[in-house]
């Protein structure tokens, strides 16, 4: 039986003359850290203080004995970060030049000083770049010559800190006659039963070569056999009526285990195999029809409205992200109501406790291909490397019935069409030849389970712009860059990839991240973690357009920012939700963060939501009522998500600044299952389009939505008044709950729990009280705090 010796231990780092104890998986930057030769990159402005490390080379060393009786013995290495040269007792074992890959090494009979030595990324892309030429590139960087995680040469959310190091588990394996090399089971269900197709491919040793060997696969209870007289074999097992695996908010996620042995002709057992699977069926629907062209994901035949999140890295230095930081993340996603996570292509294949918690959470899967924002040589060095790239990570990551979509790129075809990379490029090759031939072929050979799309935004072919909203998939990043959110009411895209707005993180996360600082908009520090270009500025004028700027006021601006994002994107979400079918998905950018910095995400880099996160939950429910304006006075749409009908009376309420109610009436309505019912508001419970004093409010089944006819700067809102009571919760000694009684109209009234202590949350986002409502926001974390420590942590609209 194959036997496996972890390397995790006994490394150091050389630092010119010295060693520094070296974590295994880790980094560089990680490693220096914690020797104290470096700052915290992430703290102050000290990315600037330690970008002298991404321009060196560095060597891992540790002495690496064995002794073992098997034919052979294999140095494996599940991630090198990136250009290494690995050597034992002085003697060459092999190079890489690929952080996105697996590497395997022979060893047999070899012991001494194992050294990694890593060269910088910047040697290595340029080496390459001297090879194939220049390329376009959105960002002056050369990530698109060497095959890393682009993102770590910066980004307009992110710091660059170019590291290096063995990010992921190294092992030596010791094994006789044969192994399992490859493992690529094929899951459908046809007609009621579910089909697996285990292909399995070993390798043998020198005397393993002619021998017969016996592989056995198992799953719920069936069982398959085949004799191996090569290397390849097919084993093929029905199951009758399996229970499938769902989306969340679908149905249940049951996970099947798959174990595979592989035995020699004695019967003894030589190498095992295990995953966990899942029976379900995925389809893209990209049907033309009176619209356009379509892009929605069909699952066990049920066409699905994504409701979902673009995934970034989850730390600057991957190597940190552990499986409970994963679960942590995934579970927050989970808990927004979100169905769908899109794996960005500037980022990592993700590690298997991604995939795995995204199987038990019923979180569908989009995983991109790793190119991202430039145009790529086709050539060799990089194409062999692109290519091992996407096998290997198309056979690790297919067992997991949560990825229902492989994604050639992010922005490159779009890209290619409207950067202005034609006339530089002349002709020379810049991904293309991936993207529709390299990639699709991979997958239609190793994966054909799943579909495979072109790229992100991609309108199908070249017959239509790549981005047009009409055709695939869109990139919605012009209402951002120069317009109004409502700007995303003007058009109904097909399915929306992208889209997003920025605000600052917590004020408990700055003030950890910018120690000492004192915070402003233009402050040193927060400028420094502003990483988008013109990224205060479009904040300001998007902030404009709606709220009076505060001035020399930070707290204010925060809040507003941070709300001002939050309606933007609910905007988006509401509008685009209302139009089901025509429309069929929303991707919004991004859940995460890799550090701390203003970015468009919902989660924070210390993992504190912000109000985003809580309006994701609201506008990503099952049900979602929502106001929007029409041509002829607002619309009341009714989205219902679920399997079960919903018939609910919807009551309008047509109410005046000051509190008085003007005209009320209600509305039956029944919304079939996965279905939208779109009604007009009854003209006199529309207020006029100019009126600065009245408002609409829609209430029905605990939901509520509100439309205001115009701009809150021009709105008479009366000066809030609310009063504050706290509760303990019983049995509960760190929960307490903050009940807000409100005398006046309070709009958006958000309670910032970190104000109260960096460990607090709360339960709610933004939410609008009418005059005589309470609202009860339960928080947890806080300790001891007083009626006034909380009024010091609410914040509402107020422009009186």
């Amino acid at each position: 039986m194959k036997d496996v010796t972890p390397l995790s231990e006994g490394w150091s780092l050389r630092h010119g003359g010295e060693l520094l104890e070296a974590v295994v998986p880790g980094c560089v930057h990680t490693d220096l850290l914690a020797a104290g030769v470096i700052p915290d990159p992430f703290t102050g402005l000290n990315e600037r203080e330690v970008a002298w490390v991404g321009r060196r080379a560095w060597t891992y060393v540790r002495h690496l004995g064995h002794d073992s009786a098997h034919e052979r013995a294999d140095l494996v290495f599940d991630g090198l970060d990136t250009a290494a040269r690995i050597t034992l007792g002085g003697r060459p074992v092999g190079t890489t030049r690929n952080m996105h890959r697996r590497h395997r090494f022979d060893v047999t009979g070899r012991t001494g000083r194992l050294e990694v030595r890593f060269t910088s990324a910047y040697d290595e892309a340029a080496a390459v770049r001297a090879v194939t030429g220049e390329r376009p590139n959105v960002y002056p960087e050369p990530s698109q010559y060497i095959r890393k995680m682009a993102c770590s040469f910066g980004w307009d959310w992110g710091p660059t800190l170019v590291t290096a190091g063995i990010w992921r588990p190294v092992r030596l394996e010791h094994w006789s006659t044969a192994r399992i090399a490859r493992v690529r089971p094929q899951v459908t269900v046809e007609e009621g039963t579910g089909r697996v197709e285990v292909w399995l491919e070993a390798e043998r040793t020198r005397q393993g070569r002619g021998r017969t060997l016996c592989a056995e696969a198992r799953v719920a209870g069936v069982r398959a056999e085949a004799v191996l007289t090569g290397d390849e074999t097919v084993l093929r097992l029905e199951v009758p009526g399996p229970r499938l695996w769902w989306p969340r908010g679908y149905g249940g996620q049951p996970l099947y285990d798959l174990h595979l042995t592989l035995s020699d002709d004695g019967g003894h057992p030589l190498d095992t195999w295990h995953r966990r699977i899942g029976f379900r069926t995925v389809e893209l629907d990209r049907s033309a029809d009176e619209h356009g062209t379509g892009f929605t994901l069909v699952v066990n035949g049920v066409r699905i409205f994504a409701r979902g999140v673009n995934w970034i890295p989850d730390d600057a230095f991957p190597s940190r992200v552990t499986p409970e930081r994963y679960r942590t993340r995934l579970t927050q996603a989970a808990g927004a109501n979100v169905d769908l996570v899109r794996v960005w292509g500037g980022g990592i294949y993700e590690d298997d406790a991604f995939y795995d918690t995204c199987d038990e959470l019923g979180l569908m899967v989009w995983q991109d291909f790793l190119f991202a924002c430039s145009a790529y040589p086709e050539e060799q060095p990089l194409r062999g490397e692109v290519e091992a790239e996407a096998r290997d990570n198309v056979v690790r990551l297919m067992p997991h019935p949560s990825l229902v979509l492989w994604n050639g790129n992010n922005e490159n075809l779009w890209g290619f069409r409207d950067w202005g990379w034609e006339e530089p490029l002349a002709g020379d090759s810049w991904g293309e030849g991936y993207y529709l031939g390299l990639l699709p072929r991979v997958v239609a050979e190793l994966d054909p389970t799943r579909p495979y799309t072109a790229g992100s935004p991609w309108s199908g072919s070249w017959d239509h712009h790549p981005n047009d909203p009409a055709h695939g998939t869109h990139h919605s990043w012009e209402v951002w860059n120069r317009r109004d959110y409502a700007e995303y009411r003007a058009n109904v895209p097909r399915f929306v990839a992208e889209f997003g707005w920025q605000a600052p993180p917590a004020q408990a996360t700055l003030r950890r991240a910018l120690p000492g600082e004192r915070l402003a908009p233009d402050s040193p520090g927060m400028l420094h973690h502003q990483k988008a270009e013109d990224g205060n500025g479009k904040l300001g004028r998007g902030l404009a357009r709606h709220f009076p700027l505060p001035e020399d006021d930070f707290d204010r601006w925060h809040y507003l920012t941070q709300l001002v994002q939050a309606r933007a994107v609910a905007a988006g979400v509401e509008h685009w939700r209302s139009h089901w079918p025509v429309c069929a998905g929303t991707i919004v950018w991004q859940l995460n963060d890799c550090w701390p910095v203003t970015s468009w995400s919902a989660i924070d880099g210390d993992g504190r939501p912000k109000p985003l996160y809580h309006e994701l939950r609201r506008v990503y429910a099952d049900r979602l009522l929502t106001l929007r304006p029409g041509s002829a006075g607002p619309v009341l749409a009714v989205v219902n998500q679920s399997a079960q009908p919903w018939r609910t009376a919807v009551t309008l309420r047509r109410w005046e600044a000051d509190g008085t109610l003007v005209h009320e009436g209600v509305l039956d309505v029944a919304a079939g299952p996965r279905s939208v019912v779109r009604l007009p508001v009854p003209r006199d419970l529309a207020p006029d389009g100019r009126s600065a004093k009245e408002f609409l409010v829609a209430d029905a089944d605990g939901l509520r939505a509100l439309h205001f006819p115009v701009p809150d700067k021009d709105f008479a809102y009366p000066r809030p008044a609310y009063d504050v009571g706290l509760e303990p919760v019983t049995g509960q000694g760190d929960r307490v709950d903050v009940v807000v009684s409100a005398r006046t109209l309070v709009r958006d009234l958000l309670l910032q729990a970190d104000r109260l202590g960096p460990a607090a949350v709360c339960d709610h986002g933004p939410q609008t009280l009418l005059p005589g409502e309470r609202a009860r926001i339960r928080v947890a974390g806080c300790g001891p705090v007083g009626v006034q420590d909380v009024r010091a942590a609410l914040y509402c609209v107020d422009v009186a």
